[in-house]
C-alpha cells in the first residue's frame, strides 16, 4: 500500500514539475512522459512492490495520471495567463470540453509519440 501511495504522490509531483518545464520552455515538453514513467517505476520499487504485471499496471496508471494532470495543468496555465488567473485557479475553472479541445490542439504527432513512449516504458520496465 505504501508503494501505491508513493506512486500517487509521485504522479502529482512529476506533473507539477512537467508544468513548470512547459512554462519555462513554452512547449508541451511531452518527453516528460518518459520521466514520469521512470519516476513511477522507481517509487513503486522503493515502496517494495514486487516486479510483475501488477507493478507494470500500476506504473502505467501512475504515468497516465501524471500525463493527464500535466496536460490539464499546461492547458489551464495557458488559459489562466490570458485571464490573469494563477494556474491552480484556472485548473478548477477550465471546463472538460474546452480543456479537451486545447489538449488536442497543443499535442501534435511527436507529442503523442512521447506520451505513448512513456506508457510503453512504464509497462515494459515495470515487469
Amino acid at each position: 500500500m505504501t508503494a501505491l501511495a508513493l506512486a500517487l504522490a509521485g504522479s502529482i509531483g512529476i506533473a507539477a514539475a512537467w508544468v513548470l518545464v512547459a512554462q519555462a520552455t513554452g512547449r508541451q515538453a511531452s518527453w516528460m512522459a518518459v520521466v514520469a514513467a521512470i519516476d513511477s517505476l522507481l517509487l513503486l520499487r522503493m515502496g517494495g512492490y514486487r516486479p510483475g504485471t501488477a507493478r507494470a499496471g500500476w506504473a502505467v496508471l501512475a504515468t497516465l495520471l501524471a500525463i493527464a494532470l500535466a496536460n490539464w495543468g499546461i492547458a489551464a496555465d495557458q488559459v489562466g495567463r490570458m485571464l490573469g488567473l494563477a494556474p491552480w485557479n484556472s485548473m478548477i475553472r477550465l471546463g472538460p470540453e474546452h480543456g479537451w479541445l486545447l489538449l488536442r490542439m497543443a499535442n501534435d504527432a511527436v507529442d503523442l509519440a512521447w506520451l505513448a513512449a512513456g506508457l510503453v516504458v512504464a509497462a515494459a520496465w515495470g515487469r
